[in-house]
């Protein structure tokens, strides 16, 4: 699966950097990073728990 940002939406609440902190960050000027952007495996489950926390929906995962 692939983790899609939606950049304008993004707001840089962290709330995804906390819930999945090995697959993104915000940087010093609080735009989101995607670290990994492929996922499988036990990263999945973080990169959906990512997605659902975003409160301006800015995240979303996709078939890779």
């Amino acid at each position: 699966m692939r983790i899609e940002l939606d950049r304008p939406r993004c707001e840089g609440h962290g709330l995804c950097e906390e819930a999945a902190p090995k697959l993104m960050h915000l940087d010093d000027d609080g735009e989101l990073v995607i670290d990994v952007p492929e996922v499988d495996g036990t990263d999945v489950d973080a990169a959906k728990a990512a997605v659902r926390v975003c409160p301006v929906a800015a995240l979303r995962l996709a078939a890779a």
